[in-house]
């Protein structure tokens, strides 16, 4: 982004709000950590405005009465409009939290025009009601899927545009009405999808987004005219939020935090393996949740496969996320980084040898960047291997035999991602079973528009895409038939 972007202006109820409050959440680069722009503070009475919006919407003919076939041709509409905007919504995201633009062009640009697509098509294949007979019972039962309601979707800032139409996508495909909270750090593009909003005719108040941080999102989500919350995040946010919507009975889908671990076997082929790692580790600077951060390599094998992560760590290319050739870019924010630096040094104190990376890059005088880091001699209890850093930094243990990397992999109080590398699918199969985890990847880790996505333990409740992400959003009646 080359020049400052300050908006104004809440889109609430389909056009432009004047905020409340003239507060304002300014934009940093993460690159060279100066202003970029700011938006508005919303305020509670803001949030009250939009929530009274999207409940006016839920029941309005514009958007209640409309067939699949017309509420699939508003997504399409939605869809083709954020497409023109795809390049711009990339840029803003890489110029926000320094997501390389390489990433960024399918993540933030592509990715959330897929989905409005998928879950559009979606909703014209899923049937609004069904007729169920059964025995010993006479008769007929019609099983009817309605709209939850009005939806609040709360997004994290490491992957905004896409993490956001996770939750949007099949909420509107499904008829409710969304309101919208970006993470403070990247609201800008949220603009974006607004403009995209209106240009497609999407009806006022089906979608309205607010701003602010953790006290909006509170506000949010305790807020009585909201029917189900929908929230990518920390696990301790998650927590909080869980203990909100259970004393409420509100139905509520979390995406937590993960320390996903790679088990790499002894028939695994060095080469192959190591580059697969490059992405399934350290994607994002290792800014995604259900990165496999936790390496266990066969003790048989562990000096090579070390000496090689080692090797494609340190040479991975560090710089301006804006610069195709780069890999890592900077860490969102100050806070950010220097989290990661402390749990590096915490490390260390630990007893961890960092065979690369375990600080800032030299030469670099601005910029929230570490480099990617590797840790050896930890154990799976240390600091390191437990909590969750999101930042590019690997932790390499040890293990004998099968059911010992097993063991270790499901040592933890999370389970989102997984990987398993070997030259036998078949063999990579039957580990991915045995492990603790809502997905799992064999040489691989790709999301699947189609397949359900999201955690067990402390990485969360419910899941996101696939049919199953329509169905978060629906709620089932049955109304029973004489015979």
């Amino acid at each position: 982004m080359t020049t400052n972007t300050e908006r104004t202006s809440l889109f609430i109820d389909g056009g432009w709000h004047t905020p409340s409050t003239g507060d304002v959440i300014p934009v940093v680069s993460p690159l060279n950590e100066q202003r970029i722009g700011s938006v508005p503070a919303s305020a509670p009475a803001d949030v009250d405005v939009a929530v009274a919006a999207a409940r006016a919407a839920r029941h309005r003919s514009d958007w209640a009465a409309l067939t699949p076939e017309e509420r699939a041709a508003v997504l399409h509409r939605f869809a083709d409009a954020l497409d023109k905007r795809a390049e711009d919504r990339a840029t803003t995201v890489t110029s926000e939290n320094g997501m390389p633009i390489a990433l960024a062009r399918f993540a933030e640009g592509a990715a959330p025009v897929q989905l409005l697509r998928y879950y559009a098509d979606l909703a014209l294949s899923t049937p609004i009601e069904e007729r169920r007979t059964s025995r010993p019972v006479p008769g007929t039962t019609v099983v009817r899927r309605e709209p939850v309601g009005v939806v609040a979707a709360i997004a994290p800032w490491n992957f905004p545009a896409v993490l956001s139409m996770f939750k949007i996508a099949p909420a509107l495909a499904a008829g409710c009405t969304v309101v919208l909270k970006p993470s403070p750090e990247t609201t800008l593009d949220s603009y974006l999808l607004a403009e995209a909003a209106i240009e497609a005719g999407l009806p006022a108040g089906v979608l309205g987004i607010v701003t602010g941080g953790a006290d909006i999102g509170q506000y949010l989500v305790a807020h009585p005219g909201v029917d189900k919350v929908a929230f990518t995040g920390s696990t301790p946010a998650g927590r909080h939020i869980g203990r909100v919507c259970g004393e409420l009975l509100r139905p509520v889908t979390l995406e937590l935090g993960g320390k996903s671990a790679a088990l790499v076997l002894d028939d695994a082929d060095l080469e192959a393996t190591v580059t697969g790692l490059a992405t399934a580790s350290l994607l994002n600077t290792g800014q995604t949740c259900y990165m496999s951060t936790r390496i266990l390599l066969p003790r048989s094998r562990y000096a090579e496969f070390r000496d090689a992560v080692t090797a494609m760590a340190a040479g991975l290319p560090v710089g301006d996320p804006m610069d195709e050739a780069t890999a890592i870019g900077p860490l969102v924010s100050a806070r950010q980084r220097d989290r990661v630096l402390s749990l590096i040094e915490q490390g260390r104190a630990e007893g961890g040898t960092v065979t690369t990376g375990g600080g800032r890059p030299a030469g670099v005088g601005s910029g929230f960047f570490v480099e990617p880091t590797v840790f050896t001699d930890v154990e799976n209890s240390s600091t390191v291997a437990r909590q969750e850093v999101f930042g590019p930094v690997l932790t390499l243990l040890p293990y004998g035999d099968l059911d010992e990397a097993i063991a270790l992999a499901n040592d933890s109080e999370y389970g989102l991602g997984g990987t398993v590398w070997t030259t036998d699918d078949e063999r990579g199969l039957g580990v991915a079973r045995r492990v603790e985890t809502g997905s799992f990847g064999v040489n691989t880790f790709n999301l699947d528009w189609g397949s359900p996505f999201g955690g067990v333990k402390a990485s969360g409740i419910g899941r996101e895409l696939g049919p199953e992400g329509l169905a978060a959003y629906q709620n089932l009646k049955s109304i029973f038939l004489t015979a």
